[in-house]
């Protein structure tokens, strides 16, 4: 399988070298996968731009559902980005073991929306009308379930991105699940 490197500042278009600016004031470094996505002269604009749409669900909603998806995927990159962004947003670690798994019983709520994250992924969009109908009676309305679509599609599409490419995780990395709860 062809190698494909992470692009540095100066092979990306004049366009992303003021991403890559951008994303070395803000987060001190330019996060691999984001750099992968620079390969295109639009696309890491139009992703970020994505990610970082205004939503109806908070950051601690998307978060769960960035997890669930990406150990739906397993996507090790994003696993163990979002572990790192999961602390930040009040996680501890427990939670997002647990969040990876599809589930959240520490919050009625937050549980209602893993499960459905974790059913409409892994049934490709065909979530169980009891999915479906638990997280419409944990309390989320019509705006939330195209907002959490949104997140879904989002993190499918960086964590295929991952899979394809293969870069180097630049994250603390996220423990296995089968390794936790062996």
């Amino acid at each position: 399988m062809k190698t494909i490197a992470v692009p540095t500042r100066d092979q990306v278009s004049e366009n992303n070298q003021a991403i890559f600016d951008n994303l070395q004031k803000g987060l001190g470094f330019v996060p691999n996968l984001y750099a992968t996505f620079g390969y295109s002269k639009n696309g890491l604009g139009t992703y970020l731009n994505l990610q970082n749409a205004a939503s109806s669900i908070s950051k601690k909603e998307r978060e769960v559902v960035n997890l669930v998806v990406s150990q739906v995927n397993d996507c090790r990159y994003c696993q163990s980005a979002h572990t790192v962004l999961g602390k930040m947003n009040g996680f501890t670690d427990e939670q997002i073991l647990e969040i990876r798994k599809g589930e959240a019983s520490f919050d009625a709520k937050l549980n209602a929306l893993a499960v459905f994250v974790k059913d409409t992924t892994e049934n490709r969009g065909r979530a169980s009308a009891e999915s479906v109908e638990n997280f419409f009676a944990a309390g989320y309305t019509n705006e939330n379930l195209v907002d959490v679509l949104m997140v879904i599609g989002d993190k499918i599409i960086s964590n295929y991105l991952h899979a394809i490419t293969q870069i180097p995780i630049d994250f603390p990395v996220a423990p296995v699940l089968e390794e936790v709860y062996a």
